[in-house]
């Protein structure tokens, strides 16, 4: 830990965050490596922690013997106002050594409002903001993460992004970056050429120009050089058996947001929600095996001890060995006294024998995602879910004596009416109506369903990425409507604050003309966006005012089918025929199957791997 700020952590609330020294933290000899790496997580240290993307990059980069990767976190405001104070600059987790002293300092954006997060970090560590003011004495500046996929809204401020998955693309950044300083041949330009060059899954946004028309809309992306790529395709982990997973894990001192093993199960998604964009980044679909996954899980029970065991993925309920990988893992976690959490489960996989397994040792509240209140609005999502399918799934949990249930919604989804709205009213309602039809229930408690409602935001790489947002009048009028059909004391309504919901498809759908927005926003003092008491939506207002931004271009507007959007220059592995094909079965009504039942064509499979979404589908 570095000097300087030990001498403050009595005065800033939770000094775990900034002590560093936890057990299980690699350190290296200076002396030994030739590259330092820090990895930073732009939000507090409890939310970082909790990061397995964090976790297995950090292992695979550190088993490079001449890389010392090290932690970085966003200190919450207290200690920024020390620091700021005293004039101390951010330090890594591991040496306590400044920002500066790093060769390549690296970002996961796994959000957009952490964006004002991103840029405070630069400041606090006294890096420039934008990339064209660094020169080669300041680190590289990397981006990585979902919202890599449309980089450009904080394009000017990175060096480079990693587009996919980093497993073997962060190595080979530091490889080249080690090559060419020993051939005594690096400069900053230089090696962004030729990473760019050769490195697949590399964009480097001061390598292409970007060019508009009259009317705001992106005219083309053009390549400043012939040598690099048009388009950057995504990387991606061909074999999830053989791809790094780390045996131990920092722990931390103070309790995090997830105190538990995180095992990933499989990366991808056989479905087709229309809305998520996870569920299209990700594919194509690549499962472990129930054998490598019952190893991982018993090493990193053996190194932490923790109670619980969370089976991560988009959904693991879709997870083709799921039965057997269960099975393994009881026999021995039962006996230890370690429960299985399962946080992904769709209604229409959940069945009274998974029930039995995941509740042997604790007992809690059941989440299910219905999204929508009708079929109708459901069918135009592609949720592929019906109302038999929830109520079928509750019944399981109340007749084993669960009595709470929480159900996830959206608000604002393309053709949505109020009848939709209502539906989800009368759907709680009839959870409510199920529990005291349930014979073999808990009868001395009553039930509490809690419906929680966010505001639909048009992603990128989604069938409705072209969509407009509803304006903030039309979301605050449907969550007053719908806060009026629930009179049940039993059932709870919370919803998301819109303006937050407005400002995010604003950073979403953006392009590289905010960049002076977030740059005022960081100038003023903008940070920690993502937290309700820190969002102040008349000052992003007031930002975007003063740098020439429309929000209302960015999120109210409904894009041109064939327009050039800000994140075309990359290639998510899934075409933009099938967004739009899926677009159109929205509009009609109809559903798409999951991709096990039939290949509808994504082009996901043309990524490689021996596994794909459908067994049918053809490379």
């Amino acid at each position: 830990m570095n000097k300087n700020i030990s001498s403050i952590l009595k005065t800033v609330s939770k000094p775990g965050r900034y002590s560093g020294g936890e057990y299980g933290q690699i350190i290296k000899n200076k002396e030994d490596v030739k590259l330092r790496f820090a990895f930073c997580f732009p939000d507090t240290y409890e939310i970082g922690m909790s990061n397995l993307g964090v976790r297995i990059l950090y292992g695979v980069l550190n088993e490079e013997k001449d890389v010392w990767c090290e932690r970085v976190y966003d200190p919450w405001m207290d200690m920024q106002q020390k620091m700021r104070e005293h004039g101390l600059p951010l330090c890594a987790c591991e040496s306590g050594d400044p920002l500066t002293d790093f060769h390549i300092v690296a970002f996961t954006l796994q959000y957009e409002m952490s964006y004002t997060n991103v840029l405070n970090m630069l400041d606090l560590a006294g890096i420039p903001l934008r990339s064209e003011e660094r020169g080669d004495e300041f680190p590289l500046i990397v981006g990585g993460g979902p919202c890599a996929y449309n980089p450009e809204p904080v394009a000017d401020f990175f060096d480079l992004f990693n587009i996919g998955e980093g497993e073997e693309m962060l190595p080979e950044l530091c490889r080249l970056y080690i090559q060419m300083k020993e051939e005594g041949r690096y400069s900053k330009a230089e090696y962004l050429h030729e990473a760019a060059r050769t490195i697949p899954g590399i964009y480097v946004p001061s390598l292409y120009q970007v060019t508009y028309h009259e009317d705001g809309t992106v005219r083309a992306y053009t390549p400043i050089y012939d040598d690099i790529p048009t388009k950057i395709t995504k990387r991606i982990i061909k074999d999830m058996d053989r791809a790094y997973f780390p045996d131990k894990v920092v722990m931390p001192y103070i309790e995090t947001v997830h105190d538990r093993v995180m095992l990933e199960v499989f990366r991808g998604c056989i479905r087709g929600c229309r809305f998520c964009q996870a569920g299209i980044i990700y594919r194509p679909v690549r499962e472990k095996s129930p054998d490598v996954l019952n190893e991982q899980a018993k090493c990193l029970f053996e190194f932490t001890g923790y109670d619980e065991i969370s089976l991560t993925s988009l959904s693991i309920s879709d997870y083709t060995h799921l039965e057997e990988l269960t099975d393994q893992l009881l026999e021995w976690t039962d006996e230890n006294m370690v429960s299985l959490s399962l946080p992904s489960l769709r209604v229409d996989s959940f069945t009274k024998e998974l029930m039995d397994k995941i509740a042997t040792v604790r007992s809690s509240s059941l989440t299910f995602a219905p999204e929508a209140g009708t079929q109708r609005l459901r069918d135009v999502i592609n949720k592929n879910v019906r109302e038999e399918d929830l109520l079928r799934a509750v019944n399981v949990a109340f007749e084993a004596g669960k009595n709470t249930v929480k159900l996830y919604f959206m608000s604002g989804l393309p053709t949505e009416t109020y009848e939709d709205i209502a539906g989800i009213a009368e759907l709680a309602s009839h959870v409510i109506d199920a529990y005291y039809r349930c014979p073999s229930r808990n009868k001395a408690k009553k039930p509490q369903v809690t419906i929680s409602v966010s505001c639909f935001i048009p992603k990128p790489f989604t069938p409705f990425q072209w969509e407009a947002q509803d304006t903030l009048e039309s979301l605050a009028e449907k969550q007053e409507f719908l806060g009026s059909k629930i009179t049940d004391r039993k059932i709870r309504y919370t919803h998301h604050d819109a303006k937050v919901s407005r400002i995010e498809a604003v950073l979403a759908r953006g392009d590289r003309r905010l960049a002076p927005a977030l740059e005022l926003a960081c100038r003023e003092g903008f940070m920690f966006d993502a937290w309700d008491e820190c969002f102040d939506y008349d000052r992003w207002i007031s930002v975007m005012e003063r740098t020439g931004v429309d929000p209302a271009f960015y999120a109210n507007r409904q894009y041109g089918l064939d327009e050039v959007l800000p994140w075309d220059i990359i290639d998510c592995g899934v075409s933009k025929d099938f967004l739009r094909r899926e677009r159109d079965r929205a509009y009609a009504g109809n559903t798409t199957p999951n991709c096990r039942e039939h290949c509808s064509g994504c082009g996901a499979n043309k990524l490689g791997g021996e596994q794909t979404c459908c067994p049918k589908a053809k490379n």
